[in-house]
Formats: C-alpha cells, sequence, structure tokens
C-alpha cells in the first residue's frame, strides 16, 4: 500500500475542462504519481490537478452536458473508442484497427490511414511485454511508452519479452503467445488489487521463450529487469462497482486510491477516466 500524504489545508478550487487521459509518472521509489487532465475547448490548452494530492479527500466531478470530439473539437451526444466523434473514429489513425489489434497493421509497408502518422508511431521500436497481477497477462506497446502504458493498464509487475522494429512484428509474438496468455485486463480484479505473488515473470519469460516460433526468436529481449509499480491508495476495495458521468452527473465522494486510469472512492465505486474522453467538468475539491 502506497499512502501518499495529502498537502494539509488544500484550498478549494474548481477547475473547468474536458477530461482526457490522466498524466502519469513514476519516482525512484517506483511511486506512480497522477495529474488530472483537463483541455479546453479548442483543445490547445490543459489544466494539470496533482490528484494523489486529494487521497482521502472529498471530490467532486460535475458534468457540465457537453461531450466534445478531442481530434476535431465538434460537440457530439457521443464518442467512440475514447473521445472521438464518429466521422474521427472512421478516418483518424488513432483509431485505426491496429491500435487494438497490432498484427493488422500495414505503416511498415507504407500504408495506413495517415503515412507520416504510421512512420512517427508504428514504424518504430516496439515491445511484447508479460505483465503480472492475477494471472499473466501479454501486451504491444511502443518503447518509448515505458512505462506509461503499463500504469495506464494498471500493471504490478512487468518484463519485457521481446522487441522488434515495428508494431506489426510485435503484433505477430503477441498472436503466437495468445494460446499461453491472456491479452485482456480483468479490469474489477485490477482495480481490487488483486496479485498472485507465486508468479514469477523471469521464469515465465525463459520457458516460454523455448515455445515461440524459430523465425521470431531473434527478437526475444535480453532485458530481465522486473519493473514493479507501487500506486498511490489508502487501500484496495474487495468489491468494486463501476459508475458514470452520463448515469450520475455529479459525483461527490471522497478518493482512497487511483489506479490505471480509474479513480477509486470510499464507497467501492470507480470513475474510469478515458471512458469520459472529452466530457465538460468541473472539478472541485476542499
Amino acid at each position: 500500500m502506497i499512502l501518499q500524504q495529502p498537502f494539509l489545508n488544500l484550498p478549494t478550487m474548481n477547475q473547468q475542462g474536458l477530461l482526457v487521459k490522466m498524466k502519469v509518472s513514476q519516482d525512484e521509489y517506483s511511486a506512480i504519481h497522477y495529474q488530472l487532465r483537463l483541455l479546453d475547448g479548442t483543445l490547445k490548452e490543459s489544466t494539470l490537478i496533482a490528484i494523489n494530492d486529494y487521497l482521502n479527500k472529498e471530490i467532486q466531478i460535475q458534468f457540465n452536458g457537453n461531450i466534445q470530439c478531442v481530434n476535431c473539437a465538434k460537440k457530439v451526444k457521443k464518442t467512440f473508442m475514447n473521445g472521438y466523434c464518429y466521422t474521427c473514429f472512421q478516418s483518424a489513425p488513432e483509431t485505426s484497427p491496429c491500435v487494438l489489434r497490432p498484427e493488422l497493421c500495414r505503416g511498415h509497408l507504407n500504408e495506413g490511414r495517415n503515412l507520416e502518422w504510421e512512420l512517427n508511431n508504428h514504424v518504430q521500436p516496439h515491445v511484447v511485454y508479460l505483465a503480472a497481477s492475477d494471472v499473466v497477462k501479454v501486451g504491444v506497446t511502443r518503447k518509448n511508452q515505458i512505462p506509461t502504458r503499463w500504469i495506464d493498464q494498471g500493471a504490478n509487475e512487468v518484463i519485457v519479452f521481446a522487441e522488434t522494429p515495428n508494431r506489426y512484428l510485435a503484433g505477430v509474438i503477441e498472436v503466437a503467445l495468445k494460446d499461453l496468455f491472456t491479452d485482456k485486463t480483468n479490469w474489477r480484479k485490477m482495480l481490487s488489487n488483486q496479485i498472485d505473488d507465486n508468479i514469477d515473470l523471469e521464469e515465465i519469460k525463459y520457458r516460454t521463450e523455448e515455445l515461440l516460433p524459430s523465425d521470431l526468436q531473434d527478437f526475444l529481449s535480453e532485458d530481465d529487469n522486473i519493473y514493479h509499480f507501487n500506486y498511490p491508495s489508502l487501500y484496495f476495495p474487495e468489491k468494486i462497482k463501476s459508475i458514470s458521468l452520463d448515469k450520475m452527473p455529479n459525483i461527490h465522494k471522497k478518493l482512497i486510491a487511483i489506479k490505471g486510469q480509474y479513480l477509486i472512492f470510499e464507497d467501492e465505486s470507480v470513475l474510469n477516466i478515458r471512458n469520459h474522453t472529452g466530457y465538460d467538468i468541473t472539478f472541485s475539491a476542499i
């Protein structure tokens, strides 16, 4: 358990803007620090709130009834794939099918919705990793997104399994491992911090290397470091219930933990910030 001590006598504050994915960082003690990020309506300016400081405090998130696409700023009634209007969902490179299924990537063939974006994001070094929680999960991320991607998923421990020059090859390796490991995160178990302490990622990595097809073994990583993550918390609840701003537009609760991209409250409810990307909210705290 990591207890981030809040500043004493934090002033009442009101900050308004469009919710987007929280910014994350990690210090030398493996502790995770979160910043709630609010964009203005033009998508050009943002406000950052050190949300760790509000653990054990009452916070209020008021949905103002407005939702905007975070790609084109158009006002919409609903979003697709975390913050996009339907038109941008169909056309933006950030929402391409290979974002969710790396093995479908065509960027290395000079193909894609936006070739420049593909070259800058998908035709770049990627890693295939094994993450431990209650089970072992396999995943893919761009190398320069380490450790942000792992923190966003709420991983407790991670080891790098393979390194590739592009997203496609990382996806091929991930597919080869899906019969051995899940590629989905059980969000309820993740948020209740259910961890199998008997998982030995280094041993599992060595055992799995022998099962990888020979034509992919050149990409195996020699990095055997175990990356650890300590999330800010007073404690983690045993049961989890999800809430949304659509059904509960005025959330006023005590914050007890932050993990992945979730705020966790004293009454065991959780708010997925990423699912509310583009929602116009006012943040208040005492």
